[in-house]
């Protein structure tokens, strides 16, 4: 590798030596508001590191492009909130907090190996980067019960996902003789001898393995249990950064590759997002807890985004990558305000918490009202227009069916977001736990949230920015 190469890395090695620096202040001197300090320290030089490296391939595991750029910064901030978020829900527990951060940093960095990958080899250490550290994070407040059950759970399913994943790129391997994602699509388009019984069942079990991190139906049923059971923070940054980064290396492996032409695929993934639609919505109304609603919700908007990637094209690519970006704002803002009324012995994840909110701390419910409204895809919010971006893309494209599941499936969604928006006007009864006093939480809380729901409904009134960002992006790949 040359200089030039390290330099392209910058983002990657800037996360990387922050959790080293950490890891070691810590030998030496244990401080939650250190530990904080280099964290914020560390990713807000790697954002800023993404605006001058050059753009080039590092490699073949690794490329630096617009693209990985673009998703490499959305990774970034969304880590760098969950560490503000979490400065102040670790801050009222007993414990050691500052191994926390690192383990942020690390996942943090797997997530941006997956946006950068074009190799399978690069795709797989990614992803164990990024597993590895969320299995100790799931965990984090092993004094509980329900924490180190959903950790368990995800380390028995997220193993056994990897190990679907490792058999499917074995058989494209196999089949093909190439792990890279751009060798492939050569082999594709000039024919050949090319064995379709190993192809076929190698991107089925991929799809598998990929399904299984973006929490798609049917291989959704760790989401709501690691939800509920994990520290709200991580809880947020599974469902996003984790996410994200893998939906960055979906598109990217299938775009490059050119599998996704193939009939049996395309087909998959419209089951596959048509059943995660019914199922987030469906299972959602059954739910009184709201981190668990908020998992099925997830759920849910998963498929929506499958909706775009069926699209394909540049169109489609877009409307999924300004999609993710307004699920990345209402999620990490939902997250963030049952973070805030989060107590020392319990999470706030009763509908019942949420009771009367609005007369003890009307800003607060003001925020998450705007989260809800959006993850409902109300006018002059982020998630509409990501809604209507999608709906454009699949018209372009003819996906009717797809596109008539989304509008019915969104309206189901509209029941259980506004169950919790009720709830939280509701006068509160003198048997209600509204009366309450609800512990105030440290700056940095309320900063991320005043920030998000700006950024929200900015999106939902001026989107043009980002979206001029984001076909730049998607340009790059090719």
């Amino acid at each position: 590798m040359t200089a030039s190469d390290l330099f392209a890395l910058l983002p990657l090695l800037s996360v990387a030596a922050t959790a080293v620096i950490i890891m070691l202040a810590v030998a030496v001197h244990r401080s939650h508001a250190l530990a904080l300090a280099l964290t914020l320290l560390g990713l807000a030089g790697a954002f800023c590191s993404l605006f001058f490296v050059p753009l080039r391939p590092v490699t073949p595991l690794l490329i630096i492009d617009n693209y990985a750029l673009f998703f490499m910064g959305l990774i970034v901030a969304a880590s760098f909130a969950v560490a503000l978020l979490a400065y102040g829900y670790l801050g009222a527990r007993e414990g050691n907090r500052e191994e926390f951060y690192i383990l942020i940093l690390v996942a943090t960095l797997g997530a941006m190996v997956l946006a950068a990958s074009t190799h399978f080899a690069s795709l797989f250490l990614g992803l164990e980067i990024l597993s590895v550290a969320l299995y100790a994070l799931i965990a984090y407040l092993h004094g509980r019960a329900l924490p180190v059950e959903a950790g368990i759970k995800y380390l028995v399913l997220a193993a056994a996902s990897a190990a679907f994943l490792l058999f499917g790129i074995a058989l494209i391997y196999a089949g093909l003789g190439t792990m890279e994602f751009a060798r492939m699509a050569q082999l594709l388009t000039n024919g050949g001898a090319l064995d379709l019984t190993m192809l076929l069942p190698g991107v089925a079990l991929i799809v598998t393995g990929i399904g299984f991190k973006l929490a798609l139906a049917p291989f959704h049923m760790w989401t709501p249990d690691v939800y509920e059971g994990a520290p709200v923070p991580v809880t947020a940054f599974v469902a996003t950064v984790s996410k994200g980064g893998m939906f960055a290396l979906l598109l990217r492996y299938f775009h490059l590759s050119g599998t996704h032409s193939f009939a049996p695929v395309v087909l998959a993934f419209s089951i596959i997002a048509v059943a995660s639609m019914f199922a987030g919505n469906l299972l959602a109304l059954l739910q009184n807890n709201v981190k668990r609603i908020l998992a099925y919700s997830s759920i849910a908007h998963m498929g929506y985004l499958l909706v775009a990637f069926q699209a394909g094209g540049p169109m489609g690519a877009s409307a999924a990558a300004f999609y993710l970006v307004a699920y990345f704002v209402m999620t990490l803002g939902a997250f963030g305000v049952v973070s805030t009324l989060s107590e020392r012995g319990r999470d706030a994840d009763l509908i019942d918490d949420y009771r009367g909110l609005f007369w003890r701390r009307p800003a607060l419910a003001l925020v998450f009202t705007a989260m809800l409204l959006s993850l409902a895809g109300i006018p002059l919010t982020a998630g509409f227009l990501g809604k209507f971006y999608i709906v454009a893309a699949g018209v372009s494209v003819g996906e009717w069916a797809l596109i008539l599941i989304l509008a019915i499936t969104s309206a189901i969604g509209l029941f259980y977001y506004l169950r919790i928006v009720v709830a939280l006007y509701q006068q509160p009864a003198d048997s209600d736990r509204a009366h309450e006093p609800i512990p105030r939480r440290a700056p940095a809380s309320t900063l991320v949230l005043a920030a998000l729901t700006m950024i929200l409904l900015w999106l939902g009134i001026y989107p043009t920015p980002l979206l001029r960002l984001i076909q730049a992006a998607i340009g790059s790949l090719g």
